[in-house]
């Protein structure tokens, strides 16, 4: 079995309370039904798993809303509006996962964005 390749690391200290959001990013060899490569985000005990069959879904979203970034709202935690984790899907040509993060004392959000390692097919 292969193994996931940690990308990145996401920590915000909120100086509210000094509590810490915490995103790790991997490249994921096995994901799916198909068992092919992906990117997978988990956070706060949860994973979401960028792989062709569901980014396939998403990608049909987003064209059917006429946006090219479309939020993962399932996917996100986005219980307040100053204190989130959202995911989302750029679709374009890379197709990418964004994740923002944001905390009470934070003035803005820490967004970054990761290349699938995989193409649609039209």
């Amino acid at each position: 079995m292969a193994e996931k390749t940690l990308i990145d690391e996401i920590e915000v200290r909120d100086l509210e309370d000094n509590s810490t959001l915490r995103v790790s990013v991997f490249n994921h060899p096995e994901l799916g039904n198909r068992g092919v490569p992906g990117v997978q985000v988990q956070y706060m005990g949860r994973f979401v798993n960028y792989e062709p069959l569901q980014v396939e879904r998403w990608a049909y979203q987003a064209r059917k809303a006429g946006t090219d970034v479309l939020l993962l709202e399932s996917e996100s935690w986005i219980h307040h509006e100053d204190q989130y984790v959202r995911n989302s899907l750029v679709v374009g040509t890379p197709l990418k996962a964004r994740v923002e993060v944001k905390t009470r004392s934070k003035a803005s959000p820490v967004v970054r964005e990761y290349e699938l390692p995989f193409a649609l097919e039209d």
